[in-house]
């Protein structure tokens, strides 16, 4: 029925072409990212169990990181995606300039202590000596690209939100195969490299954000829209600062309850035995490859309903909103369908203990629904939410459901009654769909639809 209104319905092919042009880039560029983490984890197949569930905690502090410059790179795409409506590149360049102050600064936050004491760092999350010394050392190496990141995370929001979806697809793939060959490089010493293990990966990801970094600097120079100018880190404008902070703070603080949530569902099982946390690093990764699409549209669909919005086109925001959610509940069921699809083939590759194989086939199974979950809070919250400047209904619904249901609720199947791992996995598994009652009601309001911008000519 969807389909074919789609086709025989002229306004609405131009309306999904032109969604589609700004998705697929988008897939391809979730794809790339998804293909790394699976590199890492195949790559290091090969060195051992220990390496791969050393690497997956330790990585826990670079999620972290990822989602609080996903909260500030959310706050750049609210403003940049309305201005670029306006077509008010300056003010798109100097929300930029705002936007790297902040990223600066956090980075900083995380580099310092991974340089330091990187021990206590991984004690949060096991108490295996073995495990914390191998994390260690990955976190003391890959501390140093933290700054390099979080600077051209912040550029290509501001690119995609200018529709520059592609420009940024094709520097991430480039960058994301470079760190794929230096895992092979540093992790079996390829070329009379050293063979570094674990600590190889770490290297190979922070030689890629530096140039990953380099290559956004030369391309934002022979640009002809916004540029990447570190000067603008010094500009002042009150009003813009005060915009940015209003709508960045809760898109920050909702990506940290998210991530510190999540970071903690891994320290729960990481604390019930090491088959877990090796079963989890490697239904992670296939969780990230059936959740491209998903991301994708929640992703592009914040670019083009924030482009209407902020040229006054409110009905036809409404619209684009509306065809957000038949392409969420589509993708949704795609991702599903990747994850069950594959799972033998995961079986048959993954070489872990008779325990863990016994967890991984149970979760890859619970992830083929859970991915439903994901598809719709995250095109419902990030995407279409945040599009129209309301950054704050994620907070408190995620600060909720994480905080008061999910996290509880795991420490007490876990550590109280002591319930089976599987158990557990499943409870925590649930913190989805426990949100989407008040979601939808949201939507239907019409409450987070707002005009953010300003006139500044």
């Amino acid at each position: 029925m969807i389909l074919t209104r789609i086709l025989n319905d002229e306004k609405e092919r131009q309306a999904y072409t032109y969604i589609l042009g700004l998705t697929i880039p988008i897939v391809i560029q979730n794809i790339f990212n998804a293909a790394v983490s699976s590199a890492d984890v195949l790559m290091l197949n090969s060195v051992g169990q220990d390496a791969i569930s050393a690497v997956s905690l330790a990585t826990q502090y670079s999620n972290i990181l990822n989602n609080i410059f996903m909260g500030l790179g959310s706050g750049v795409a609210m403003l940049c995606s309305q201005y670029w409506g306006k077509k008010d590149i300056k003010t798109i360049e100097k929300i930029q300039g705002i936007a790297l102050r902040f990223v600066l600064l956090v980075s900083l936050l995380f580099t310092i202590p991974s340089l330091i004491f990187p021990e206590p760092m991984m004690t949060l999350y096991t108490n295996d000596a073995h495990l914390i010394t191998l994390g260690a050392g990955y976190l003391r190496l890959v501390g140093i690209g933290h700054l390099f990141w979080g600077i051209s995370e912040i550029f290509f929001y501001a690119m995609r939100s200018i529709e520059r979806v592609k420009l940024c697809t094709c520097i991430n793939a480039f960058t994301l195969l470079l760190n794929i060959g230096l895992n092979a490089v540093f992790i079996y010493g390829l070329f009379g490299a050293p063979r570094l293990g674990a600590i190889g990966v770490a290297l190979a990801t922070t030689i890629s954000r530096i140039v990953q970094f380099v290559i956004c600097l030369i391309i934002s120079h022979y640009s002809t829209n916004a540029k990447l100018r570190l000067s603008t880190i010094f500009e002042k404008n009150t009003l813009l600062l005060q915009d940015f902070i209003r709508l960045s703070l809760p898109a920050l603080l909702n990506s940290l309850v998210w991530s510190i949530a999540f970071s903690m569902y891994t320290a729960i099982m990481g604390h019930l035995n090491s088959d877990v946390v090796a079963a989890n690093s490697v239904v992670s990764v296939v969780r990230n490859f059936g959740a491209v699409f998903c991301y994708a549209v929640a992703g592009s669909s914040g670019i083009y309903i924030g482009k209407s919005i902020g040229a006054g086109k409110m009905k036809q925001a409404l619209a684009d909103s509306k065809r957000a959610m038949t392409l969420m509940v589509i993708t949704g069921l795609l991702g599903g369908f990747i994850i069950f699809t594959v799972s033998p083939l995961v079986l048959q590759v993954a070489d872990l203990s008779e325990t863990a194989m016994k967890y991984l086939k149970i979760m890859l199974y619970i992830n083929s629904v859970y991915v439903m979950g994901s598809a719709v809070n995250a095109t419902m919250i990030t995407g279409i939410f945040r599009a129209g400047g309301d950054s704050k209904f994620g907070m408190i619904c995620d600060f909720i459901d994480m905080w008061f249901y999910a996290v509880p609720l795991g420490f007490l199947a876990a550590f109280v009654l002591n319930l089976p791992p599987m158990v557990v996995y499943v409870l925590l598994c649930t913190d989805e769909f426990v949100k989407w009652p008040w979601v939808f009601k949201h939507y239907k309001s019409g409450k987070w639809m707002k005009n953010i911008t300003r006139d500044f000519e």
